[in-house]
C-alpha cells in the first residue's frame, strides 16, 4: 500500500503540469509600448509574452487592430478586459484583423507580414471554450483568387492547432503563400470555428480538437481573425470580432 501510495503521488504532479493553459487567456491584460498594444504586462518576461498582433507594424499610423476593451466584456468584474480584434483597409491595402499565440517579427512592404507561429505546449486538451462575439461587414477589400468575394458577408474564424515542431515556425505571409494549419503535416491536432453572421452579442463557443497523430505535441497555434480570408488581402474593413475568457478542457 505505502509503495502504491508513493506511486501516485509521483504520478499527480504529472498530471497537473500536463494540463497547460495559455498565459492571458481571459485577455484581461494589457499594456502600451510605443502606441502599440501588447497582451501582457510592462516589463513583461519572455514566458508572458505569448501573444502576437500586427500593432507593431501598424501603431506608427496611430492603428491597433487589436486592443482592449474594457466594456464590453463576456464577464464582467474589477479588472476584466476583452480582445477587440478589427479589420482595417490601411493606405489601401488590406489588413486582418488578427491575434495569435507566437511573435510578430515585421512588415514585408505592403505584400505581407513576418513572425513566429506557437509557443512551446506539451498538453493535450480536448476542447477550447470561450466568448466570442463577431460583427461582420460586407467584404470591401478583395484580390485573386477571391474578387468574386466582393460585397459578400465576410467570415470570422477561431482556430486551434497543436503541432509537433521542436521550435517556433518562422512564416512569413506573401498574398496567401502558407500552409494551411489542418494541412500542415506536423499538425497533431486542429480544430476551428467559423462565424458567418452577427452573433448579436457575446456567445458561448466550444470547439472540439480532433487529433490525428499520437506525437507528443511540442507548439500550440491559437489564431482569432475578424477575416478569414485576411492572409488573401480579402475581407471588409468593418468586421470586428470580441473574444473573451478562453480556457482549455481536458
Amino acid at each position: 500500500m505505502k509503495k502504491l501510495l508513493t506511486s501516485l503521488l509521483v504520478l499527480l504532479p504529472c498530471a497537473m503540469l500536463a494540463q497547460e493553459q495559455v498565459y492571458n487567456f481571459s485577455f484581461d491584460t494589457w499594456s502600451k509600448t510605443k502606441g502599440a498594444w501588447d497582451l501582457y504586462p510592462e516589463n513583461a518576461t519572455a514566458k508572458q509574452q505569448v501573444w502576437g498582433t500586427v500593432n507593431h507594424g501598424t501603431s506608427f499610423l496611430g492603428i491597433n487592430t487589436t486592443a482592449p476593451e474594457y466594456e464590453h466584456v463576456a464577464v464582467k468584474g474589477k479588472g476584466k478586459a476583452a480582445a477587440k480584434v478589427s479589420s482595417r483597409s490601411i493606405m489601401g491595402t488590406f489588413a486582418t484583423g488578427n491575434l495569435y499565440t507566437g511573435k510578430f517579427v515585421k512588415i514585408i512592404g505592403m505584400s505581407g507580414a513576418e513572425m513566429y507561429h506557437g509557443i512551446p505546449f506539451h498538453s493535450r486538451p480536448k476542447s477550447l471554450s470561450g466568448y466570442v462575439h463577431y460583427q461582420p461587414g460586407k467584404i470591401d477589400c478583395t484580390k485573386a483568387p477571391y474578387k468574386d468575394q466582393k460585397g459578400k458577408l465576410d467570415k470570422g474564424q477561431i482556430e486551434i492547432a497543436l503541432y509537433s515542431w521542436k521550435q517556433a515556425r518562422h512564416f512569413v505571409s506573401t498574398d496567401g503563400a502558407s500552409t494551411p494549419a489542418a494541412k500542415d503535416p506536423d499538425v497533431i491536432a486542429y480544430g476551428s470555428l467559423v462565424l458567418d453572421k452577427d452573433t448579436g452579442g457575446y456567445i458561448p463557443f466550444t470547439i472540439d480538437l480532433k487529433y490525428v497523430s499520437d506525437k507528443e505535441p511540442g507548439y500550440l497555434f491559437v489564431a482569432v481573425l475578424a477575416s478569414r480570408l485576411g492572409e488573401y488581402f480579402t475581407g471588409s474593413s468593418k468586421s470586428v470580432i470580441y473574444v473573451d475568457e478562453f480556457k482549455f478542457n481536458y
